[in-house]
Order: structure tokens, then C-alpha cells, then sequence
């Protein structure tokens, strides 16, 4: 396996930034020249990661190097500080990171490196604030990617939302802070709704048959996402949605956790390949 740091100057995020790359090596069975000379391209997975992290919690927290050299894939890893994976115009000179992983890594990727362009060969994995701006991308591009894996994070129903801040839990930390200045970047509550309301836009997206397959996971203990990720299930299996589910006992927002579920992602991405060639 080849692990590359690729630092360049991003137009959409008006700074210097770095990714990870995996990229599937060379057996030992298969002559270097017919190796590198076959122009093989490989299928890429795209992983997103969460608060606080950069694109090398993937490599240092999980075995995700193992599994993508298993599955034959490549693996791009961007890094997106806290911005959930959407436009901030107002930080800085502004810092647009769907742009910068739509418009500008994505062709740079395929251009310069072994990766596959088509849909057929693009997937999508994030967890927590990444699992959120994977499905984001999901709803949104759905052309671009032919699965998703959404860790720790699922749509919710906005109108459950205590808009007012009148509950204490809701006005306390950095979950407040956050919630308030994503409500402002939008221009508001009724902007807001319009742009990231991903729970009325999957159900609406659903009906359509124009999402990809998708696999939800969630640790039973997570603070954060247990209690939606089960009000999520329920509604998909009320609706009759096609989706898949992973819950497992004992974990909370975790690495072990999402060392699972990157194992059962590729799983799960091959499963449907098998269905695609049948």
C-alpha cells in the first residue's frame, strides 16, 4: 500500500492544504513495468472525517489501509478543519470546501492520479461532521458517487428542533455555538431549512429513486446520535426505505466503532458490485 501527503494551494479554500492518498501496490508476483504500465484505474473512495480531525485520523485510528488494499480501492482523504463540509464565505477569505471537493479535488484526483471518473467507481464515507457531509454530498450530487457509508450521524427532523434555545442542554457548549453559527452562515432559520433540511430532501430523494445505496451505522452508547439514529430507522422502515442499518452494542463516539464500520462499508460496497455484475 501507498500512503502519499499531497499538499497544494486550494482556489476554493484560499490557503494551502494537504489530503491523504492510499493507492493499492504492486504485488510481489507481478513485474513492475507491467505494473505500472498497465494504466490500470482504481475505483476511489472518498472519506470524510469528523470535528476536530484532518485526513490522517483515517490512517492512525483505523485499519482502513488494510481494507482498502483488500478491496482493491483507493482512498483520497481530505482535510476540512470543523466546516461540516460546506461554504463559510464570511471566515477569513473565505473557505469553501464543497467547492474544493467537487470542483477542484475531485478532477485534480482523476487527472493526475490511477482513479477511476465513473459513478460505477465513486463512494462516499464519512463519520460524525464527515458522515454528515457525505450525506450532504450524497443528496446533493447523487450522480457522482454509486454508495455512501453515513457513521454516527443521521438526518434529523427539523421541526423537533429547539429553534428558540429554551432547552438548557441545547444552549450549553460547543454543540450550541456550532448549531448557531451554521444558522447565521446560512442567513438564517428560513435559509437554513431551505439549504440542510437532509431529512425532508432523503425522504424526497427516496421517493425519487435517486439516491445510491446507503449504510447507517451507530454505536448503541453514542451520546450524540443513538436516540436519532433510531428515530431515523423507524421512519425509513414506516416508509418502507431501502437502507441498511448497523448498530452495535456497547460502543459510543469512537474510533474502535468506526473501525467497524469502515470493515462493514467495504463490505457492504462489494455486495452491491456483486448484485451490478450478476
Amino acid at each position: 500500500m501507498s500512503l502519499i501527503q499531497f499538499d497544494f494551494e486550494s482556489q476554493y479554500l484560499n490557503s494551502n492544504t494537504t489530503i491523504g492518498i492510499i493507492i493499492p501496490e504492486k504485488p510481489h508476483y507481478i513485474a513492475a513495468d507491467k505494473f505500472y504500465n498497465r494504466k490500470k484505474k482504481f475505483k476511489v473512495l472518498w472519506l470524510l472525517h469528523g470535528t476536530y480531525g484532518d485526513w490522517s485520523d483515517w490512517v492512525r485510528k483505523t485499519m482502513v489501509e488494510l481494507y482498502a488494499t483488500e478491496n482493491d480501492f483507493m482512498c483520497v482523504m481530505p482535510s476540512a478543519l470543523n466546516s461540516d463540509y460546506t461554504s463559510w464565505p464570511s471566515f477569513s477569505l473565505g473557505y469553501d470546501m464543497e467547492s474544493h471537493l467537487v470542483k477542484e479535488l475531485m478532477p485534480l484526483i482523476y487527472s493526475w492520479f490511477p482513479a477511476s471518473s465513473k459513478k460505477e467507481d465513486n463512494y462516499i464515507v464519512g463519520l460524525s461532521m464527515g458522515g454528515r457531509g457525505a450525506l450532504s454530498y450524497i443528496l446533493k450530487y447523487p450522480k457522482l458517487f454509486n454508495a455512501g457509508g453515513i457513521f454516527s450521524y443521521v438526518p434529523t427532523d427539523s421541526s423537533t428542533w429547539d429553534w428558540e434555545g429554551t432547552n438548557p442542554k441545547q444552549r450549553m457548549g460547543m454543540a450550541h455555538l456550532r448549531f448557531q453559527n451554521r444558522v447565521k452562515n446560512a442567513g438564517g432559520r428560513d435559509e437554513y431549512l431551505k439549504k440542510y433540511d437532509s431529512y425532508k430532501e432523503f425522504f424526497k430523494m427516496e421517493r425519487a429513486h435517486k439516491l445510491p445505496p446507503l449504510l447507517f451505522t451507530c454505536g448503541d452508547r453514542d451520546p450524540l446520535y443513538y436516540k436519532e439514529f433510531c428515530d431515523f430507522r423507524k421512519a425509513c422502515e414506516l416508509n418502507n426505505v431501502d437502507v441498511e442499518f448497523m448498530e452495535e452494542e456497547g460502543y459510543a463516539h469512537e474510533w474502535r466503532f468506526w473501525d467497524d464500520s469502515i470493515k462493514e462499508a467495504f463490505r457492504f460496497f462489494a455486495e452491491i458490485k456483486n448484485k451490478e455484475e450478476r
